[in-house]
């Protein structure tokens, strides 16, 4: 008799370790889900990331302290593995409902009562109530990481009821389980739920908080008492985790391209990044505008990509000596690529971590609808398909090291990268890797950097030119163009040593190869600032590799600029 009581012990008390596990695992797969997809809807990807993570791991405390004042461990865990499923899986549904809406509710007046577009209300009431939806990731950030604190001492309460006594160990066993089942979830998440939908990988997880609450109750169902509203409760719940399965996806795609301003043609998340493309139609018989977003950025448009890329391949390509070899790095859409071809290269090396990107543009007739894939294509030149062009798919600061291990040169390289908008890319800006790429460079070459606004984020663009200067690049200037999608947009040019790049094309009257856009004047007067630019220039700091401090000049750039436009 004591022995099956022993067993029956050990059962239930693997059991609920087990289901502690498990529910670390859902809890971990939360945190990463909410993070990922709030930084994929508010910009400023790491800012966010840490952000929400760190008000998770805080409200996990204080929910933690809140769990004493549940009178029934029994009955509130349960309940509580409901709510957090519950909230789990419809979260991020409801953060892209309310903030589609928000977007939106403007557009939507004005067109109900016929107001011009340049009195469109966006203030008072409005205002807040956009403020208030993008507080939102915050707040469910807030209310899960609370629950989900609740757990280990309800738990902890359930054990010792079970055994009938303290149990000296009971911290360390249930922590030992809470630390195990996590790093499942991450490895959960990174190995799986990254490659699917964030509305099916919320529903999956939602699912394991509600098998792992249904196994509690049937078997501690003798301390728990309603059990068939609990088990109501569980049905309703389930049939919501399917429909978020099955419908959760297509839903939160119509929220997000409510975000906007043109209709949403194609959307695919890859593990790396989400991309949508844009069509506008304009009518009278004039061709559509197509806009390309990165993690709802805009990449470029169809209007008036040509500027920006004519201006980021050309000079670098005019002033070197020669062609034969160019490196690419970023620049997965295949834009500059095109423009490099019309300067007959023996071979191009193009870098980018996304192979879904750069697929999408090297055949896209096999995702995108026809009218767009054609489109891609004439904006390409096919250029992908080149045989002189390779591509690596890797991290630029990681391949580069490879070049130089095969002792590969390079005529030009060409830098088209996204903006230093995080850590990670802040060090694709750094002087070791740009020191690196000086000794890629022949002597009479030239490497350009896509440098950001200079209108818009000043100290980040100068920063960029004192960090290509520190890394040992003896001519090193400026110059900046209007692109009407983006604004006033700017690059730094550098040579190894000869004369400047300006000096260089000042010896030739035109560019040597057909634009669309460029002139040799244009060109010229682009190296010309506004009076005052450079007056700071010495205050401005190098950005050394782990310093971020090119990212956080673009941070507080990017933050005073979200608010002026509020």
């Amino acid at each position: 008799m004591q022995d099956k009581k022993k067993l029956k012990l050990l059962i239930d008390d693997s059991l609920l370790i087990l289901i502690m596990a498990t529910l670390a695992c859902c809890g971990l797969i939360y945190e990463y889900l909410l993070s990922h997809y709030s930084a994929r809807i508010l910009g400023s990807v790491e800012t966010v990331i840490y952000a929400i993570i760190g008000i998770m791991i805080v409200s996990m405390g204080l929910g933690a302290f809140a769990a004493k004042k549940v009178k029934d461990a029994f009955q509130g865990f349960v309940v509580l593995e409901l709510v957090v499923a519950f909230i789990g899986c419809s979260a991020t549904l409801f953060i892209a409902s309310i903030i589609g809406f928000s977007q939106t509710l403007p557009q939507l007046i004005a067109d109900s009562y016929q107001i011009p577009m340049d009195m469109m209300p966006r203030g008072g009431i409005l205002a807040q109530f956009s403020w208030i939806s993008l507080q939102l990731p915050y707040i469910f950030a807030f209310i899960l990481g609370f629950l989900i604190g609740m757990e280990i001492p309800l738990i902890a309460r359930i054990r010792e009821t079970i055994y009938g006594h303290h149990l000296a160990h009971n911290a360390g066993t249930i922590y030992g389980a809470d630390y195990i089942g996590a790093g499942v979830g991450a490895a959960i998440w990174v190995l799986f739920m990254l490659k699917i939908e964030i509305s099916q990988a919320a529903a999956l997880t939602a699912t394991l908080n509600l098998v792992a609450g249904f196994v509690f109750l049937m078997r501690f169902k003798k301390y728990l008492r309603n059990i068939k509203w609990l088990l109501l409760g569980h049905s309703l719940l389930a049939l919501l985790v399917v429909a978020v399965f099955q419908y959760g996806g297509s839903w939160q795609k119509q929220m997000q391209n409510m975000l906007y301003l043109d209709k949403v043609v194609y959307q695919t998340q890859t593990p790396y990044q989400n991309l949508v493309f844009t069509e506008r139609q304009l009518g009278g018989g004039l061709e559509p505008i197509y806009n390309f977003y990165i993690n709802g950025r805009l990449q470029f448009s169809s209007l008036d990509e040509h500027i920006y890329h004519e201006f980021l391949v050309h000079p670098a390509m005019q002033s070197a000596n020669k062609h034969d070899n160019v490196l690419i790095i970023g620049g997965g859409d295949g834009l500059a690529l095109r423009d490099v071809l019309k300067w007959n290269p023996k071979a191009v090396t193009l870098i980018d971590l996304d192979p879904y990107l750069v697929e999408l543009f090297k055949a896209p007739e096999k995702a995108l609808p026809h009218h767009l894939a054609n489109k891609i294509e004439q904006l390409t030149g096919d250029s992908f398909n080149d045989a002189r062009v390779t591509v690596i798919n890797d991290d630029a600061f990681i391949a580069i090291d490879k070049l130089l291990q095969n002792k590969e040169m390079f005529d030009s390289i060409i830098i088209d990268l996204p903006d230093p908008s995080h850590p990670d890319l802040n060090k694709l800006y750094s002087v070791n890797f740009y020191y690196r790429l000086n000794h890629m460079l022949n002597s009479d070459g030239t490497m350009v950097v896509q440098s950001t606004s200079p209108f818009h984020a000043q100290n980040a663009f100068i920063s960029v030119a004192k960090t290509v200067e520190a890394a040992n690049f003896k001519q090193v200037e400026q110059y900046h163009q209007n692109v009407p999608s983006f604004g006033e947009w700017g690059w730094t040019i550098a040579t190894k040593q000869g004369a400047s790049v300006s000096e260089r094309l000042s010896r030739v009257d035109d560019i040597s190869v057909p634009t669309k856009w460029l002139s040799m004047e244009l060109l010229q007067g682009s190296f010309t600032f506004n009076k005052g630019f450079y007056d700071d220039k010495e205050k401005i700091k190098v950005n050394y590799l782990g310093s971020n401090q090119l990212y956080q000049y673009h941070q507080k750039a990017w933050e005073r600029e979200t608010e002026l436009s509020e």
